[in-house]
């Protein structure tokens, strides 16, 4: 993967054919400036392929054995996609998944992602689909973006599609949950993370979804479709 096409570029970026050592020396340090700027362009991407190149390679060889991966590898889609803005989709049906996003990115203040890092490989498409789709996977899988939503949804990640990086996440979380909640609220965030994994290992693989052509389905019905049921927590 190549560094983004600025001129301005930040200090740290992984080299090519980094070495293992490497990788996880760039990772860590990508995920520590990630602790204090989540939604970073430069530095989420790096973090991604020190830790899940690979990864990423193996769920597009996976991918490529069927016709619809192939398609979604060969098309490189953007969501959402060029044709479609957001007040676009806020005006489908009420439930839809395009009508859900846009609410979603509105409700939140979020901008529409951009990434600006050249694609060489299908494992650099996946990376830049898997930050296209994390929002949409918030909403279906119904993970919020509060802390332990989101350590949910890694900790879901990980069991879906293998990424390591979101497993670092999830596991760091936990000496900190106890450190703010102590032994009780460190159990029951340890109960969560692993059930959200193991929902995670039952569900369709998600960056296997062509979620481009489902903006008008239900988002109930997508999640039936794709996700494992999710247990409730008193």
């Amino acid at each position: 993967m190549t560094d983004p096409q600025t001129e301005d570029k930040p200090p740290l970026s992984l080299p090519p054919n980094a070495s293992v050592f490497t990788r996880i020396r760039v990772g860590l340090n990508a995920l520590k400036i990630l602790s204090k700027d989540a939604g970073n362009p430069y530095y989420a991407p790096i973090l991604h392929l020190a830790f899940d190149e690979d990864t990423y390679m193996k769920l597009a060889a996976t991918l490529r054995e069927t016709p619809e991966g192939r398609k979604l590898l060969d098309e490189r889609r953007t969501i959402p996609g060029p044709d479609i803005d957001l007040d676009k989709l806020a005006s489908l049906p009420e439930g839809t998944l395009g009508h859900e996003f846009a609410s979603y990115f509105k409700k939140n203040g979020i901008d529409v992602f951009g990434f600006d890092f050249a694609l060489n490989s299908d494992a650099d498409y996946l990376n830049k689909r898997y930050r296209e789709t994390h929002d949409i996977h918030h909403i279906i899988t119904g993970y919020g973006i509060d802390p332990i939503g989101e350590i949910e949804l890694q900790a879901f990640y990980y069991g879906n599609l293998g990424l390591r990086h979101a497993a670092l996440i999830a596991f760091v979380s936990v000496p900190y949950e106890f450190k703010n909640s102590g032994i009780k609220g460190m159990r029951k965030h340890i109960r969560r993370v692993l059930t959200a994994y193991r929902r995670g290992k039952d569900s369709r693989e998600l960056l296997s979804i062509n979620f481009d052509e489902m903006w008008e389905k239900p988002v109930s019905e997508l999640s039936e479709l794709i996700c494992a049921p999710a247990p409730s927590f008193h």
